[in-house]
């Protein structure tokens, strides 16, 4: 299921986030972020009326997605920054397609028509994944 964040969702969110900053580069954080910290990105986001999404299996948040507004000029209002993360139980199942599929519909509905997408190297997965919306 995918669904709209609430705030429920911010710690396992950061579960997930970690991971990645702790054992990888693609990220470009450095240190650990706490719940708190998501809790105030996603309410960030969803303040800027731009959708965070949740992947949830069996109860259990497994991936999201988000857009953030590109560049904060007036002429950059309709593009976007889009990120997708997985649980590493998650990897290879086709929720990064999932949730990039529902958040690029609602982003095409609230007027956004171009969505950009950032990917560290070597990445294979993400560029996968990224090829399929090119």
């Amino acid at each position: 299921m995918i669904r709209d964040a609430v705030k429920g969702d911010a710690e396992a969110i950061a579960h997930i986030y970690n991971h990645y900053i702790e054992n990888t580069v693609i990220s470009f954080e450095e240190k650990q972020v706490m719940g708190s910290d998501i809790q105030g990105r996603i309410e960030n986001v969803q303040g800027a009326g731009l959708p965070w999404l949740v992947a949830v299996e069996d109860d259990a948040v497994v991936g999201y997605a988000y857009a953030t507004k590109w560049k904060e000029r007036s002429a950059y209002r309709f593009s976007v920054e889009a990120s997708v993360y997985l649980s590493n139980q998650a990897h290879g199942r086709g929720l990064g397609a999932k949730l990039y599929e529902t958040l690029f519909s609602m982003l095409k509905e609230g007027g956004i028509n171009a969505v950009i997408g950032g990917i560290t190297l070597p990445n294979p997965a993400s560029v996968a994944l990224h090829q399929k919306w090119a």
